[in-house]
């Protein structure tokens, strides 16, 4: 089953990651893992930092000439921005008057800022600020572009997209394929599957950056051809779409995660929400509709899986909020770092990443996956047995 660990802060000298569990044999493109990372720094609405950092995977473990061989794969992502923190973030030398330049004591409302610090015991709050912020999702997309590799590879294709920014949302079609969506998402820079709203969305991004504000949003992911059986019904914690949902909560400032139909499903009757089943000779089962986001007591059920996350506007407003400062307990405005007006654009291919992450996770862990070869072969005679079930 594959893992993986994370570390780095957000102007430290680099993000490492650590993946564990990928099979050996996977061809990687180490040029679709940069262009994944290049996407997470896109959007319209991002902040300046955006324009320094240029963001490049260096692979230092775990693949040999371009193949992974089953053991720990190493990644890096450098901080060019560092050069201008370096004395700032020193991971070594002693704390003096110049190296700790740029302290933080006036936390942000929404912001991990004061709840870290008042349980780590930190009295600068940038030792906070800087391992919370979504600087670290850098990582997470590089891994879950290796995932999505490895996915590919079985036949499973997935895409994360903006299904609403701030107050205006995306009428969009439900029933279009992964590629559909991939190509309507590659004509704008806000990944919507419907370009008509994109000129009026950015009128509302330009004008919350001048009033200091920020938006929020949804975004959706559809993941197509998972076979069915991933996850299990037999206790609470090995239930599939709950794993999924807690990597979903778990990137930056997600607040809410739905599957299928999610919350809307609670205002319908049973009849206009369950899934009525059907079964082809060829094709074998499947469901009429798929109201369910291809979940059926925790467990996948063939249906394309579909996930959608909250995300709550970012803290950091550049006219800021009342906070109290920790050193003083004088109220005072809340402390302001660099940031975006909406990071709604990026975090859909955070989600995404996570959603690939946490997919080849169910499948590694139900399929020997020591090699590529070996796991494709028990994963297609898998799909035969339950087609002729």
């Amino acid at each position: 089953m594959i893992n993986y660990v994370t570390a780095g802060e957000s102007h430290g000298p680099q993000l490492t990651g650590v993946l564990t569990g990928i099979p050996a044999g996977l061809q990687l493109d180490i040029d679709a893992i940069n262009t994944g990372l290049a996407a997470r720094q896109g959007g319209f609405g991002r902040g300046n930092r955006q324009q320094i950092e240029h963001d490049t995977v260096q692979i230092t473990g775990g693949v040999r000439h371009g193949v992974t061989l089953g053991s720990p794969i190493a990644l890096t992502i450098m901080n060019r921005d560092h050069a201008h923190w370096a004395a700032i973030m020193d991971p070594v030398s002693p704390a003096t008057a110049t190296n700790t330049l740029r302290q933080v004591t006036r936390p942000r409302p929404g912001h991990a800022d004061l709840v870290g610090g008042m349980k780590y015991g930190h009295r600068d709050l940038r030792n906070v600020l800087e391992r919370s912020s979504a600087r670290e999702t850098a990582m997470r997309v590089a891994i879950g572009q290796i995932c999505k590799q490895l996915l590919a590879q079985l036949d499973i294709h997935l895409v994360g997209y903006v299904q609403q920014i701030g107050p205006k949302q995306v009428t969009a079609d439900l029933t279009l394929s992964v590629d559909q969506l991939q190509a309507q998402i590659a004509q704008n820079d806000l990944r919507l599957p419907d370009a008509a709203l994109v000129p009026e969305i950015h009128e509302l991004i330009t004008a919350t950056k001048k009033a200091g504000d920020t938006l929020g949003g949804v975004i959706r992911v559809v993941a197509e051809n998972v076979p069915a059986g991933l996850g299990s019904y037999t206790n609470w914690d090995t239930k599939l779409d709950g794993q999924l949902a807690a990597a979903v909560m778990g990137v930056n400032a997600m607040k809410g995660v739905e599957i299928g139909d999610g919350f809307a499903a609670a205002s319908h009757y049973g009849s206009q929400v369950m899934d009525e089943i059907s079964w082809d000779e060829h094709a074998g089962w499947s469901r009429l509709t798929n109201h369910l986001g291809g979940f059926e007591g925790g467990m996948t059920n063939g249906m394309p899986i579909v996930v959608k996350a909250a995300m709550k506007p970012i803290p950091t407003l550049y006219k800021p909020l009342q906070s109290v400062d920790i050193a003083t307990k004088v109220s005072q405005k809340a402390s302001v770092e660099r940031s975006d007006t909406t990071a709604i654009v990026p975090a859909s291919i955070v989600v995404e990443s996570v959603v690939a992450i946490e997919l080849t996770r169910a499948l590694t862990a139900t399929f020997d996956g020591s090699n590529l070869a070996r796991f494709q072969q028990t994963v297609t005679a898998y799909r035969e047995e339950l087609r002729q079930y």
